[in-house]
């Protein structure tokens, strides 16, 4: 059977409904209390870390009660990042860690993402086996009183910012950056991070209000920070998304600069670094085409997993590889950490720009993108494509058109009721073509 709450990076929902609802959040927090006394860890406590949304410190209490219910105490370190939870959990003395947030998504969601002990994200199996958990849990559990009062912050999140630090060979003076926060996360750990790494910074979006994260800001919306970018005559700038667990960098002339071209830029500094095992690269199916062939020009193969960080690092651990990420700006920098992580790729990648003495827009030219079209088509349903004749018979025509020279990649999001058909080819009227074609049939079968 499959997973009916877990999706491909935790469990999401709108906040208060269904599986984000105080019984099901309870449940959670007993089946995992339970999973953790199975372990043998029951007697270490859960590190709990939130976003900036306004539902957060109710689902940490949540949270919390239904571990306490189970013989396991909590540890509340605020808002944190995604990744400080990950690495706080894997240096402290805790038994698991759990991220409350919606990553890149409005306000009104949230999500809840459990990391073990080690830092990574629980496989697949040890979710399905939470997950029914819940479910037996649920079969009793009282649907009333199940808030609690809202948690005191226990546990310091500096440790985090100084080992971000620590990971520099070289500081940013001189550099003139602007940070769009997302008025998430990052908001107010990014702006001292980058001033004590030396750089000269201007943050923006980095007010938040529990409403406003995300807002019309951060990773999926740099118009305005390319905007104070260029005002600024500022030599860069780097957006994250609510949880911090990706970047995405603008150029002084204010072009985006995405996940494939920083990890073209970090790849190629490890290479030169001698800190390219396996000379490989892991990325997901939606990278694009041109990544792959600048890559091989540098003498470094590139290995592509299903979208999700999660998949990206077991095939990182896998392969050994010490680099992975997705085109949308999670990047995983394996000596350091175990999950995408923005502020640390933040760090890497000015700190390869004062290194070589280059701006952004140099590093970043190596990169010659594939023309490439991403289209979302909400859908009632979630069938196979293989039994949508229509849907197949389009995505084959549009593989014997392309011939090799592009690509197309359609596949259902693991977070939001949406089929995403992504298209490459050798141009755009070829891309905008098909990507409609095969759009218009999912919405003929699915719509």
């Amino acid at each position: 059977m499959g997973k009916r709450l877990f999706g491909t990076d935790g469990i999401r929902g709108v906040a208060g409904q269904t599986p984000l609802d105080p019984q099901t959040v309870t449940a959670l927090g007993i089946a995992l209390g339970r999973d953790l006394h199975r372990q043998g860890l029951g007697s270490q406590p859960v590190l709990l870390g939130m976003d900036t949304r306004e539902s957060g410190p109710g689902i940490a209490a949540q949270l919390a009660n239904g571990l306490k219910s189970a013989g396991v105490s909590a540890a509340f370190a605020g808002v944190v990042t995604t990744p400080g939870v990950a690495y706080l959990t894997r240096t402290g003395n805790f038994a698991a860690g759990v991220m409350i947030s919606a990553s890149h998504n409005p306000f009104e969601d949230n999500g809840i993402k459990v990391f073990a002990k080690t830092g990574y994200k629980l496989p697949d199996e040890e979710e399905h086996e939470i997950e029914e958990e819940i479910f037996r849990v649920l079969e009793t559990l009282p649907a009333k009183s199940l808030d609690s009062a809202p948690l005191d912050q226990t546990y310091p999140v500096r440790p985090y910012l100084d080992f971000l630090l620590s990971t520099m060979n070289t500081q940013l003076d001189g550099l003139e950056l602007v940070l769009d926060c997302g008025n998430g996360a990052a908001s107010n750990l990014a702006p001292q991070l980058f001033a004590e790494a030396g750089a000269s910074v201007t943050a923006i979006c980095a007010s938040p209000n529990g409403r406003n994260i995300n807002l019309g800001c951060g990773a999926l919306h740099v118009e305005s920070l390319a905007r104070e970018v260029v005002a600024r005559g500022a030599d860069a700038g780097v957006a994250f998304d609510g949880d911090a667990d990706r970047a995405i960098f603008v150029a002084a002339d204010g072009k985006t600069v995405d996940g494939d071209a920083v990890m073209l830029i970090a790849a190629g500094q490890l290479k030169t670094d001698g800190h390219l095992g396996g000379d490989v690269l892991v990325s997901t199916v939606m990278s694009n085409l041109g990544l792959e062939k600048a890559l091989q020009s540098l003498g470094i193969s590139m290995v592509r997993t299903p979208v999700g960080d999660k998949y990206v690092l077991e095939e990182m651990v896998r392969r050994d590889a010490a680099i992975g990420g997705e085109q949308s700006g999670h990047v995983i920098f394996r000596e350091y950490a175990t999950t995408g992580d923005g502020m640390l790729t933040a760090l890497k990648i000015f700190e390869t720009c004062v290194r070589r003495k280059k701006p952004l827009a140099e590093l970043a030219s190596g990169l010659t993108v594939f023309p490439q079209l991403l289209v979302n088509i909400r859908v009632k349903e979630r069938k196979p494509l293989e039994q949508l004749p229509g849907v197949a018979s389009e995505i084959q025509a549009c593989e014997k058109a392309l011939d090799g020279l592009g690509r197309v990649v359609v596949r259902f999001s693991g977070t939001e009721p949406l089929a995403r058909v992504m298209v490459e080819g050798p141009t755009m009227d070829d891309v905008e073509n098909w990507a409609g074609r095969i759009a218009t049939a999912i919405r003929g079968e699915l719509g």
